[in-house]
């Protein structure tokens, strides 16, 4: 493995206070419905668990697990199922919450295949919104934070399965 060292980058009392204002919005915008989360495995686990706390709207929660990228730091480009959702979709209101939007590519063959089960509506949610690699233009309705480059772990996003822990976000740094 590379020599690497992780330089803090967003503390947690940060990340929470975005999370806070992201709920409020998210609260208001669906506000007398119900809405079907949808978490992208692994990385929006503990993102999606804070912010489900803080909505105040009926919500059920479900999973799915796309890889493209295993053990590097660049997609692969070759995009699995490698665990699908198990609630229903159709006429539904879906909110896709990920860890990290970097090339959109991912996001964006998933939001296709999403859309063909028929929801009610489809919006993007994600933690960090990276776009300096953004290949694929996805429509990305909610960012807590947005990055301009960089590789970063913590709060759910890893490195090699690593750091996910972590209860910032901190940039890895290769030495």
């Amino acid at each position: 493995m590379q020599n690497y060292q992780l330089t803090p980058l967003i503390s947690p009392e940060d990340l929470q206070r975005h999370l806070d204002e992201m709920a409020d919005v998210i609260n208001n915008d669906y506000k007398g419905k119900s809405l079907l989360l949808i978490g992208i495995l692994k990385g929006s686990f503990i993102f999606l668990a804070d912010l489900a706390r803080r909505l105040k709207i009926p919500v059920e929660i479900d999973f799915v697990r796309l890889t493209s990228y295993g053990a590097n730091t660049e997609t692969s480009g070759k995009i699995q199922i490698t665990k699908d959702i198990e609630l229903p979709v159709e006429g539904r209101d879906v909110l896709l919450v990920e860890d990290i939007v970097d090339t959109g590519t991912t996001l964006a063959w998933y939001l296709d295949k999403l859309q063909s089960h028929s929801p009610a509506s489809i919006r993007i949610c994600a933690l960090i919104d990276k776009y300096e690699r953004r290949s694929v233009n996805v429509p990305i309705d909610y960012v807590c934070i947005p990055l301009e480059k960089g590789f970063v772990v913590g709060y759910g996003l890893d490195f090699s399965e690593r750091h996910r822990n972590l209860p910032g976000i901190y940039e890895v740094q290769f030495t």
